[in-house]
């Protein structure tokens, strides 16, 4: 096995880690440039977001399929594939002129980024010794958050330089170094026992989970959050690019340094885990959002800034929680149980956009806090009901 602190723990870890922040840099780089690309290709902000969501709806769905597919090919088989077709993916983008070929290509893309996170965590518990994987595993999650921030910080700055496309060479490039890395030092699998795909034992897995009340409710509860958490950015984004702000794409950019808050909220999860119960601890999470929208009310840019730093607290401390209640809940094929949150988490993230729209239009910024404080409201009844379902076994 990997032991912690060997020189294959180091080299392995790297290696995944850089996957990490390569995948997530590519699926979240759009964002800051939706009002660009708005501008560019004369579209509504509805219109534009497809550009963004086509990746992260692919990714999602992928994730149903690339769990059991891994465990008949092999993690790491799977993951070197999935990460050349994100490169060659992300190089067709740099060529793109239309934007039905922009969200063409995010499509393809998007199926192509969901391999890492599908089997990334599940190589490591096969492969690294207990010590070796809490670290290993801490490692990973911060790279996940790096490479949204770190892309979207990067995106900004290329789009204020130069062309938006600039922002897709720099990604490619890591991309390639990523899938050498990967090839040359993820150490081949040797606890690995493939499994033939069965598609009717998976698909009874999926099914079972989802009759599961605890497990229903958590999933309804990730995604509905991120439904909302992840498109309140996209919409002031608009906001922020607009009069009175104006603000360029590199600004827009940096008002993801507020989700290094969500990287305190997921640290003290497992403290709050242990001063009361997990799904009321996930209710905090959602009051804590609904204080943080309530703050970008203002009109002060000092307020909304400071309303997503603690959105961003709020919402991964539920999203944490929500995460190791999964585990905790599902009797069988947790592997599937967790891929099946995240398939809720990113076709939230997909999809929110379409909910907030009327809201946008009715009323601008103030009708999107309006329809985001409505859902989180629902989100926070289902938190209440699952605590009673819980007691209640």
């Amino acid at each position: 096995m990997i032991e912690y602190k060997s020189p294959a723990f180091y080299r392995a870890t790297f290696a995944l880690c850089l996957a990490a922040v390569v995948v997530f840099a590519n699926l979240h780089l759009l964002q800051p440039l939706l009002p660009v690309l708005s501008r560019e290709f004369a579209l509504t902000p509805l219109e534009t977001t497809w550009a963004y969501t086509s990746g992260t709806l692919c990714l999602g769905l992928s994730l149903l399929v690339y769990a059991a597919l891994s465990d008949a090919w092999g993690r790491k088989k799977l993951l070197l594939l999935t990460l050349i077709g994100m490169t060659l993916s992300t190089l067709a983008l740099t060529q793109v002129e239309s934007f039905a070929a922009l969200v063409f290509w995010r499509a393809v893309q998007g199926v192509f980024l969901g391999g890492l996170p599908a089997v990334a965590i599940a190589y490591m518990g096969e492969e690294y010794s207990k010590p070796a994987l809490v670290a290993a595993v801490g490692f990973y999650i911060s790279a996940n958050s790096l490479g949204g921030i770190s892309g979207r910080l990067m995106a900004g700055a290329l789009a204020d330089i130069g062309h938006w496309q600039w922002v897709f060479w720099p990604v490619a490039a890591l991309g390639v170094v990523s899938c050498y890395l990967i090839w040359r030092h993820l150490p081949p699998a040797k606890r690995f026992v493939a499994k033939p795909f069965a598609l009717k034992q998976a698909l009874a897995d999926n099914l079972f989970h989802l009759r599961q009340p605890l497990l229903l409710l958590t999933y309804l509860i990730g995604g509905l959050n991120f439904f909302i958490f992840l498109n309140q950015y996209t919409y002031i984004a608009f906001v922020l690019s607009d009069a009175p702000y104006s603000l360029s794409s590199f600004w827009i950019g940096l008002l993801f340094i507020t989700y290094f808050t969500g990287t305190i909220g997921s640290a003290i999860s497992g403290k709050v885990a242990l001063k009361m119960p997990v799904p009321l601890g996930m209710a905090l999470g959602v009051l804590i959002l609904m204080l943080g929208t309530l703050l970008t009310l203002s009109s002060s840019l000092g307020f909304i800034v400071a309303g997503f730093f603690i959105n961003a607290f709020g919402f991964f401390l539920c999203h944490s929680l929500a995460s190791s209640w999964v585990n905790q809940c599902a009797s069988r094929a947790k592997a599937s149980a967790n891929a099946l949150y995240l398939v809720f988490y990113y076709v939230g993230a997909s999809t929110g956009g379409l909910y907030l729209q009327p809201f946008w239009q009715w009323h601008s910024w103030h009708g999107v806090v309006l329809g985001a404080l409505l859902m989180y409201g629902v989100t926070l009844l289902l938190c209440l009901w699952l605590w009673q379902r819980a007691k209640q076994l």
